[in-house]
């Protein structure tokens, strides 16, 4: 106890050294280091930010592998494409039931610093046997490697938010959040514009192409997972630190998961979860096929296809912080979500039915998909008491699992049995669905009083009258 003291003696300001000379008269160095070591102080939480920036980056750079090397896959395992689109599958089952139960284990269980290391190593252990199924040639074994990588990927990033309210509570925890959103993006687009030439690095290094230089390639891919596992460790051992020296409670994810609440859902959130489920399975999987679909269609070689494959990550990760502001500032959300899914109907019917430069589709897609998040997300908040808050978000994202995994699937085989056409006028289909449900929204909450298309001013009086 007397140790604990004494150090956050030491960092206080005026605080006094062994010898109690006044730490005043230290240079200027000590006092940089001082407050980086100092957890009350930005330059110490700087060093956190970064770190949490970084703990989600090994689950996005190695979420979207198949994607980066989909020609490869299919070539060196010898599967179809409903095959291969299993390893998106199998990465959402388990995601079905986590959603409700990764807050849980966080707060009740592991505890913060234990789930974020567990759930690191669950990415780490997935990863390490997606790897080895390529090396031994064995596609179940692959298919178990990303089941094991969607248990901890998942609910590593609610661990990851856990620690941005604990440490960033109040002004600056949506810039936090943004600039978490955009880390993962870019490690998303970093994969699909590295994995393809790692691949051919190792393919040289080898002597030939095969199942042993793809699970190499993934291989090294995974040593961004160790990365995030070191940020874990570290994190837990500032967030252990900073408890002792300031104490601090340790940071809760705040769900409260009662399956019973389902009942209780009224008409517009169960709109909200369709326009959820409908929009972002024609994203994902698009994504999960774009590589070939570019290089088959428009003719562009294995590297320029990577790269407008990416296109969608690579605008979300500058852009998802700026609609957040302009959402907030605004308000208007069913309107925003309307632009968004209009925007990724067209673009996704100039992908079908036109041979214009897909350049201009991709982004406007990127910019619908940012424009998106930030818009439909919170309304969930607008139609649901606080204390039901968990099991709808939970509940929504079991559900955006379930879409994904069982879509997934079909979409591999439309696109083995018609081909890419067929395969987009089906996501034409699901992205219609979604419009549809917008529509309806806005009509049901027109006639309910419309609150979620207040105006931000509005919403600020309305709150304002509530308090009164």
């Amino acid at each position: 106890m007397e140790e604990e003291e004494e150090e956050a003696r030491a960092l206080l300001p005026g605080g006094s050294d062994e010898a109690g000379r006044d730490s005043r008269a230290t240079p200027a160095a000590s006092g940089a280091l001082q407050a980086l070591c100092d957890p009350s102080r930005l330059a110490h939480r700087l060093v956190v930010l970064f770190l949490m920036c970084l703990l989600g980056f090994g689950s996005y750079f190695c979420y979207d592998n198949p994607a980066a090397l989909q020609i490869q896959v299919k070539r060196d395992m010898q599967v179809n494409t409903t095959r291969f689109m299993l390893l998106y599958a199998w990465y959402s089952w388990p995601n079905v039931v986590l959603c409700f139960f990764g807050g849980f284990l966080i707060d009740r269980v592991f505890g913060i610093r234990w789930g974020t290391i567990i759930f690191s190593c669950f990415v780490c252990i997935g990863q390490v046997v997606f790897a080895l199924g390529g090396i031994f040639n064995a596609f179940w074994l692959m298919e178990l490697g990303r089941f094991v990588f969607g248990i901890g990927g998942e609910s590593l990033a609610v661990a990851q938010n856990t620690y941005a309210v604990s440490w960033f509570k109040g002004k600056e925890l949506n810039l936090v959040f943004g600039l978490q959103l955009s880390m993962a993006r870019i490690g998303s687009t970093v994969n699909m514009n590295l994995m393809g030439w790692l691949y051919s690095k190792v393919e040289a290094s080898l002597g030939s192409a095969g199942h042993t230089t793809l699970g190499v390639t993934l291989m090294i891919g995974g040593i961004t997972c160790i990365l995030s596992l070191v940020c874990a460790l570290a994190l837990a051992y500032l967030d252990q630190r900073a408890e002792r020296i300031l104490h601090k409670e340790q940071g809760k994810t705040g769900e409260v998961i009662k399956l019973t609440d389902v009942k209780d859902f009224s008409l517009p959130l169960w709109l909200i979860f369709i326009i959820c489920v409908c929009y972002y399975v024609a994203i994902f999987p698009f994504i999960g096929l774009g590589k070939v679909f570019f290089t088959e269609k428009f003719g562009f070689s294995s590297q320029a296809a990577s790269a407008i494959n990416s296109i969608v990550y690579v605008i979300s990760a500058p852009m998802s912080p700026v609609f957040g502001l302009l959402v907030d500032k605004t308000g208007k959300n069913i309107i925003w979500v309307l632009c968004a899914v209009v925007t990724t109907l067209a673009s996704h019917i100039m992908l079908a039915f036109t041979l214009w430069n897909p350049w201009i589709a991709m982004c406007l897609l990127g910019l619908s998909y940012s424009l998106l998040a930030c818009a439909l997300w919170p309304m969930v908040a607008f139609v649901v008491p606080e204390h039901q808050l968990g099991t709808a978000y939970g509940f929504m994202q079991s559900i955006q699992n379930l879409g994904l995994a069982v879509i997934s699937i079909i979409a591999g085989m439309i696109l083995d049995t018609r081909g890419y056409l067929f395969l987009e006028v089906f996501f034409i289909a699901c992205v219609s669905l979604s419009l549809l449900a917008v529509v309806l929204l806005y009509v049901v909450n027109h006639a309910q009083g419309g609150n979620l298309n207040y105006s931000a001013k509005k919403r600020e009086e309305m709150k304002l009258s509530h308090e009164e």
